[in-house]
């Protein structure tokens, strides 16, 4: 009989969240699992590392997995993951069940998709899966969706450098309509900063605070399918950065102009 599959399972919720629990159990019958979640949570920081301060790696009490928490970014645990826990390179990193959305422009600031978007840069492709509410989420019935996208991936394996960041609709909007390959919308949160007073010291201090920005979404967006109660799945490409538009029509222009600039 092969070998099952070897998933590494990451989050930005933390190693304790309830969204990486029903995470295990949608895939735990079907891979060899290992955990590697922040020891605490870690919501909105992105592809932030941790170069300041040392990394602990604890050992996690998991059924049916080998589990550890990392004093540090959901970066962090994918680096260390692969440098240091693990004798083998995982198939596929699964990132999730984040509580709260990375639809739109959100996915920037996201640990959750930037966990597996590091996995990219080791040539290791991955999948975010995030609900869309922040609070009481419905992580079962996102959990039932989960084997089959997981499976669909490792069977059609997708470019190096793309990951899908996959977004379940808000729980009101009632059961699932279905499933959307689509592209990433323009929707997000912006500051809404709230200013307060330190009571002893007398100075301003502020919490950043949010807002959500909207725009007219294309018709094809995860933000215009959520809404209708659709799963979304956007594949996100991050292999190459350069504007090559831009780089051919300008190439020439911007050399010639900064270097006569130079000269005496």
């Amino acid at each position: 009989m092969p070998e099952k599959p070897h998933l590494l399972l990451t989050n930005d919720d933390g190693i304790t969240a309830p969204g990486l629990r029903h995470l295990w159990r949608a895939l735990k019958e079907h891979y060899r699992l290992t955990i590697v979640a922040p020891a605490s949570e870690q919501s909105g920081v992105g592809l932030s590392i941790t170069s300041r301060s040392p990394l602990y790696i604890r050992s996690v009490e998991w059924e049916d997995a080998s589990a550890y928490s990392i004093s540090g970014t959901p970066v962090d645990c994918v680096k260390m993951a692969r440098s240091v826990i693990l004798q083998e390179s995982p198939d596929l990193i699964i990132s999730g069940i984040n509580c709260g959305s990375n639809a739109g422009r959100n996915v920037l600031y996201s640990g959750t998709v930037a966990g597996v978007i590091e996995g990219t840069t080791r040539g290791v492709s991955g999948i975010a899966f995030s609900t869309g509410d922040s609070k009481n989420s419905d992580y079962s019935s996102a959990e039932t969706w989960i084997p089959t996208i997981v499976a669909h991936v490792l069977e059609h394996p997708m470019p190096r450098g793309t990951v899908l960041n996959v977004n379940f609709p808000k729980a009101k909007l009632g059961p699932y309509r279905g499933i959307k390959l689509t592209r990433q919308g323009r929707r997000h949160y912006t500051e809404n900063p709230s200013e307060h007073q330190h009571p002893i010291e007398g100075h301003s201090y502020y919490w950043l605070g949010c807002r959500t920005i909207k725009f007219d979404e294309h018709e094809d967006s995860d933000i215009h399918w959520l809404e209708r109660g659709y799963v979304t799945a956007v594949p996100l490409h991050v292999e190459e950065f350069t504007d090559h538009s831009h780089l051919r029509e300008h190439k020439d222009c911007f050399e010639a102009s900064v270097q006569k600039a130079q000269q005496p």
